[in-house]
Formats: structure tokens, C-alpha cells, sequence
């Protein structure tokens, strides 16, 4: 009775298993080289799979981007130096993933999700996301009508980034690109923390020692908390520059589907592009114009078009993607910056003259646009914004007109003046960034001509003092245009009495 007892229980524990040997998919590499190997022996691998090699340092993980007649290209993440001809491989029939979610926020980690900030390994239970999803269909998204507000007056009046945007961010080296987006991330601190965007930059090709400059000014402005660093060093092999940006995509992903805000940074996707390049050559994929591949332009539709705006029925939240492009001398018009220009919703162009000018952030108002516009603006700041990219366009035509000219009309000085008072109000120094009810108040007196009278070297003093009077004396108005997002004609009022007070003062003493 015992023996069948026990016979009985283990027929149970063994039904539905499957006793047979276990099938094993198994390749052997044929070359390997500069990071890619060429395998053959697996006939049904899928792209984007990951595979083991087992090499004499160890097991070694590669991905694979190749699908041949009779092999398949992968590449290595990480260092191919143990392997060799001849090396099993074997497959994982699973695609490239990665960790996600809020144990993530705080951390620097490398494309693969694994800190490299040497504060321990990730807490907690940890989701897991594919590197590579699908965009969003046309049913699942909304019209982007939330501001992001980046702190920065020119932006925000003139060029206004909607939550759900995929804005580029475009110019010559050091002329303020991860300025910008550094001071984007830092003005979320102004935002209240229940609406407050998760942010996710990605460091693609730089030196470790300026993300770590970097991230210590995140962290002693408490911008941290909320933002996740991937970054893919300047010495890292092209694969892990390649999947950065798809890996920040599918961690800000996980907050947007869980109907949050996420801003992902991509910095930059002109080095993104030269991996992809570098990569696509040794898998011995046809170049073509200027020896990118075919499918670059693909690359980065597949990446950008993740950015999306949900509906309420997918839960409304939102992920918005500022890519920063390089461009050579200021060509706007070459393969990369046409390629992202024609996929993003608009670009905010940094010019190197204005930049060498002064004119700090260094934005070119004629050639940057934004194609959300004034649906992702406040009331308040469409009130004060909507005649100041007119006028600045007006001031930048007039002065190149009137720059041989020696005896100017009236009303033409005039205009300069004004254009070159509100050029000047919209210099911003890094990490000083402005809250809207403060860049409302400040292009409130600008654009109602109260700057005019005011010598140029002192319209920034002017602005520092109109600030600090509205923070000291005046809250409530800064309170309310704060609370209700509009700028009322009482607001209006009282705003242009303490600006008038103010400009009397100043005259005196100026």
C-alpha cells in the first residue's frame, strides 16, 4: 500500500512534464572582429535576440542584427578579446531587455541597466522592459496640450515644448546644447511633485568625467530624486552607444505607461548615428550617402516616434524626447540634422554667432519653431508671449537692413531699440532658471515697452529688481498667476503699477 502510495504522488509531481532530453539550439562562431562575431548553425534565431558565447574568459552576451543565408551577424557587448573561432553559441530566445521603473531614479547606469555609480546594486524588485517596443498608434495618442516648461524665457515664450513633443535641440559644438537640456531637467524642481516629469538623460559618447560633472550638479540641486543617467562613455565599444538611447526610451516608457510624465534627453544622436555607421559596416551592410546605411533614417523614426502624448483611455500619460544633434559650421542642411529635423516636431536651433555675441542662450528665433505652438502654453504666457517672436523676427530683419546705414527714421530706431531691449531681457545665465509666473511677470514689462526707456546695460539689473520685489513684496501676484495660469486684466494692473514704481526708481538712480 505504501509503494503505491508513493508511486501514485510521484505520477502526479511528473504529469505534464516533458521528461525528454532537452533541445538546445546550438552555434559555433565563424569570425569574430572589431566587436562583431559571424555565427552559423542557428537557423532560428530571431533579430534582436540575445545569445551566449561561451569563450575561455567566460559567457559572453551579443545581440543579434544580421540575418543571413547561412549565418547571422551579432555584436558583442562588451569586449570580444576571449573569443574565438570556433566558440559555442548558444541562444537565450529571448530579446534584448532591460531593468526599468522607480529603483532606477537617482542612479547612473550603462545602456545594459547596471549601476555604475558604486552605490550598490539596484533595490528591490526591479521590472524588466524590451529595449525595442512599438510606437503608440495614432488611436492610442491625444494632441499634446500640457506645457513643459523649461525655465528658460526664450523657449518657453517663443519656441514652447508640449509634454508628448519630440523637440531637437541643434547646433555647433559648445554652444550651450546640454546646458539647455540640464537647465530643463533643473526646472522640474519648480513643478509640483505629483505632476513633476521623471527625467532620463542619455549620455551617448562622452567622458565619463563630464557626466560625473554632471550628475553632481543634479545632486547638490536635488534633481536627482526624479532622473536616471544612462550613460555610454567615450571609451565604450559602439554597441553600447547604439542601444543608450532605446534603452532611456523603454525606462522613461515605463512611467508613461503607467500614466505618468516622462522627458527623456538624447545627448547626442549625431554620435548615436556614427555607431550605427561604424556598426552597419562591419556586418558588411551596403553604405550609402555618406556612408551611413540605408536604414539611419529608420534608426531614429523607430526611436523619436516612442515619444507620444497617450489618451485617457491608455492612462494620459506622456513621454517627451528632446534629441540634440551636431551640426559641422552650422549646416543644417546635411544627412543627420535633415534626417531629425523631418522626424521631430520642431527644432530650437543654438547659432555660434549669437553664441560668440553674448547672447546666452544662443537661440536663433528665425530658424528655431515649434510646431505644438501656443496649445502647450499657459493662458498667461500666451498673453505676454504671443508679440514677441513677431517682434524679435521684425528687430533681427531690421537690423541686418539697417547695419550700413548711417541716419535712421523714428519709428525704425525705435524698433531696434525695442527688439534689442527684448533680445537683451532674454539672456539667461545657467542654472538660473525661471518659473512661469516670474518669466510672465518679466516679459509682461519687456513687451509693454517699459524696458525701452532703460539704458541696455541695465535692462538685466532692471529684471533682477523687478523679481526680487515681486518675491519680497508682491507674492500674491506671483501666487496667483501661479494658481490660476491666466494673467487677468487685475494682475495686469497691479503688475504694471510695481513695474511703473519700479522704472521711476530706477530712472533716478540709473
Amino acid at each position: 500500500m505504501a509503494k503505491e502510495f508513493i508511486l501514485d504522488i510521484l505520477k502526479k509531481e511528473l504529469e505534464g512534464k516533458d521528461l525528454g532530453p532537452k533541445k538546445e539550439e546550438i552555434g559555433r562562431v565563424v569570425s569574430v572582429g572589431d566587436g562583431v562575431v559571424q555565427i552559423e548553425g542557428l537557423p532560428q534565431v530571431m533579430f534582436s535576440e540575445m545569445v551566449d558565447i561561451e569563450s575561455k574568459q567566460g559567457s559572453v552576451s551579443a545581440v543579434v542584427l544580421n540575418l543571413e543565408e547561412y549565418t547571422v551577424g551579432a555584436v558583442v557587448l562588451g569586449g570580444d578579446e576571449g573569443i574565438q573561432e570556433g566558440d559555442v553559441v548558444k541562444r537565450t530566445e529571448k530579446v534584448l531587455s532591460l531593468p526599468v521603473g522607480e529603483a532606477l531614479l537617482g542612479r547612473v547606469v550603462n545602456p545594459l541597466g547596471q549601476p555604475i555609480d558604486g552605490k550598490g546594486p539596484l533595490n528591490g524588485n526591479v521590472p524588466v522592459l524590451p529595449l525595442e517596443r512599438p510606437a503608440p498608434s495614432v488611436i492610442d495618442r491625444e494632441s499634446v496640450n500640457t506645457s513643459l516648461a523649461t525655465g528658460i524665457k526664450v523657449i518657453d515664450a517663443a519656441i514652447p515644448i508640449g509634454r508628448g513633443q519630440r523637440e531637437l535641440i541643434i547646433g555647433d559644438r559648445q554652444v550651450g546644447k546640454t546646458a539647455l537640456v540640464l537647465d530643463t531637467i533643473l526646472n522640474q524642481l519648480n513643478e509640483p511633485k505629483e505632476t513633476r516629469p521623471y527625467c532620463v538623460y542619455v549620455a551617448i559618447g562622452q567622458k565619463l568625467s563630464k557626466v560625473a560633472q554632471l550628475v553632481k550638479e543634479l545632486e547638490e540641486k536635488g534633481a536627482m530624486e526624479y532622473t536616471t543617467v544612462v550613460a555610454a562613455g567615450a571609451s565604450d565599444p559602439a554597441p553600447l552607444w547604439f542601444i543608450a538611447p532605446f534603452a532611456g526610451c523603454s525606462m522613461g516608457e515605463y512611467f508613461r505607461d503607467k500614466g505618468k510624465d516622462a522627458l527623456v534627453l538624447y545627448d547626442d544622436l549625431s554620435k548615436h548615428a556614427w555607431a550605427w555607421r561604424q556598426l552597419s559596416l562591419l556586418l558588411r551592410r551596403p553604405p550609402g550617402r555618406e556612408a551611413y546605411p540605408g536604414d539611419i533614417f529608420y534608426l531614429h523614426s523607430r526611436l523619436l516616434e516612442r515619444a507620444a502624448k497617450l489618451s485617457k483611455a491608455k492612462g494620459g500619460g506622456s513621454l517627451t524626447a528632446l534629441p540634440i544633434v551636431e551640426t559641422q559650421l552650422g549646416d543644417i542642411s546635411a544627412y543627420i540634422p535633415t534626417n531629425v529635423i523631418s522626424i521631430t516636431d520642431g527644432q530650437i536651433y543654438l547659432e555660434t554667432d549669437l553664441f560668440s555675441k553674448g547672447q546666452r542662450p544662443a537661440v536663433n528665433i528665425g530658424l528655431s519653431v515649434s510646431r505644438v505652438g501656443s496649445s502647450a502654453q499657459t493662458k498667461a504666457m500666451k498673453k505676454v508671449a504671443s508679440k514677441l517672436k513677431l517682434e524679435l523676427a521684425q528687430f533681427q530683419e531690421l537690423a541686418a537692413f539697417v547695419q550700413f546705414s548711417q541716419e535712421l527714421d523714428e519709428a525704425t530706431r525705435k524698433k531696434i531699440e525695442h527688439g534689442s531691449r527684448l533680445m537683451e531681457i532674454l539672456k539667461q545665465n545657467q542654472y538660473s532658471v525661471l518659473p512661469m509666473e516670474e518669466q510672465v511677470c518679466v516679459l509682461f514689462a519687456a513687451t509693454s515697452g517699459l524696458v525701452d526707456t532703460i539704458p541696455l546695460e541695465k535692462v538685466r539689473e532692471f529684471e533682477a529688481k523687478l523679481l526680487e520685489q515681486l518675491r519680497n513684496l508682491h507674492p500674491d501676484v506671483l501666487k496667483t498667476i501661479r494658481d490660476t495660469k491666466d494673467f487677468d486684466e487685475n494682475i495686469q494692473e497691479n503688475l504694471q503699477k510695481v513695474a511703473e514704481e519700479l522704472h521711476h526708481d530706477f530712472q533716478k538712480t540709473a
